[in-house]
């Protein structure tokens, strides 16, 4: 690999959150260490659809999940599967619906909870979790500074040159509490705040870093339909690439393409996005 890479992914974050709540990762900008886009996520701009899109590169309409309720094995060439195939070594801490878009479907709690399979095509060290029991009174999320944890001890163990972080904290409390309210206002702060020494540490480790999110959220706590609220948030990059200018709007499915451009994959022809690193 030309680069080793970890992109970060903390669900359901508007972009307006992101500008006025994540000081560290503004602050990053205001430094010159991180460049920031617009990401607008696809159609429908819910969470299984938006994570299909982000490593296969194509729409909903064209790999078919259509929404939480509809996940299954991918058949579409995708990032972990690109970089395997040029001698890449991948990991995951991530929602079991990652595992069971890039690996197995269904998702055994036994066997695919916790995973490393160094011959494997797609994803070589998996880290998963299923939040089920999940609703509005009981989260039943990990604390993030663990997951921020579990894949720097990847990184450091299995020398990942591709490494996918996804949290669903802030979107489980966006659609608990909504987002012009103290408690998103803290959250927020206290993902950042997690986050904020894993960027040094990730860094010095060699590693380019995308942190973004799957979509946004409405003012009720929504998303999944159309709109700048449902399906603006942020994305930070910290590397030696140069992109558009600041707060240019970025495409999701350009995403796909952009990581394997980073890494010196090649870049399966399903994947039309626009390369937006250079």
């Amino acid at each position: 690999m030309k680069r080793k890479l970890l992109l970060i992914i903390l669900d359901g974050v508007p972009l307006r959150n992101f500008r006025r709540l994540f000081g560290n990762l503004e602050g990053w900008v205001d430094s010159g260490e991180a460049q920031r886009f617009v990401h607008r996520a696809v159609l429908p701009s819910i969470s299984a659809s938006c994570y299909a899109s982000l490593h296969t590169g194509v729409n909903p309409q064209v790999h078919g999940c259509t929404g939480n309720g509809n996940v299954f094995r991918l058949k579409e060439e995708d990032v972990f599967a690109a970089v395997r195939k040029g001698g890449g070594v991948t990991g995951a801490v991530a929602h079991s619906f990652w595992s069971e878009f890039f690996n197995r479907h269904p998702f055994d709690y036994v066997r695919d909870i916790e995973y490393d399979e160094p011959e494997s095509a797609t994803i070589n060290h998996g880290r998963f979790h299923t939040m089920t029991g999940y609703g509005l009174v009981n989260q039943m999320t990990p604390s993030d500074v663990d997951l921020f944890g579990t894949l720097t001890n990847l990184c450091a163990r299995f020398g990942l040159d591709y490494g996918m972080l996804h949290t669903c904290t802030l979107d489980s409390m966006g659609h608990r509490f909504f987002h012009d309210c103290q408690e998103m206002d803290h959250a927020c702060a206290v993902m950042d705040e997690m986050l904020a020494p894993f960027i040094p540490k990730w860094r010095d480790m060699g590693y380019e870093i995308i942190v973004t999110a799957d979509h946004g959220q409405d003012d009720r706590g929504h998303h999944g339909g159309k709109g700048d609220l449902q399906q603006l948030t942020a994305l930070y990059y910290f590397g030696e690439g140069q992109g558009p200018h600041q707060d240019a709007e970025i495409d999701q499915l350009q995403i796909a393409p952009t990581i394997l451009s980073r890494l010196g994959a090649d870049i399966p022809a399903s994947m039309t996005g626009h390369v937006f690193l250079k």
